[in-house]
């Protein structure tokens, strides 16, 4: 089964969601803002990601860069064109947000930096 996962990342903690090929949350969560913390949440469903995207910022190139060197399919994507793309919801948190870029790396709706 094909997953995708959005992350969306600050210094103190990273919102994950991860959704089926269908658009179905396989699972929700926060970990500490940390490379590590963030590739062992992911690990469960390594074999079957197809994208991991994540929007651009002062965290991304760290945590971006440690899951790619980690051989994850890392994807940065455009802050602006995130904001374009979440800017309907109507309740803007963190969780939500990570659940959004899992939607925008799963249509494939994006401009990609990596």
């Amino acid at each position: 089964m094909s997953v995708y996962a959005g992350l969306d990342t600050s210094l103190d903690a990273v919102a994950i969601c991860v959704i089926a090929e269908t658009g179905e949350m396989l699972w929700q969560g926060k970990v500490l803002g940390d490379p590590d913390a963030v590739t062992a949440a992911l690990q469960r469903w390594r074999d079957d990601l197809v994208r991991v995207g994540l929007e651009a910022g002062a965290t991304s190139e760290w945590i971006g860069g440690h899951l790619v060197d980690e051989g994850f399919p890392v994807v940065c994507l455009e802050s602006r064109h995130v904001k374009a793309a979440l800017g309907a919801m109507t309740v803007k948190t963190d969780r939500n947000d990570a659940q959004g870029i899992a939607q925008i790396v799963r249509t494939g709706w994006s401009r990609q930096f990596i």
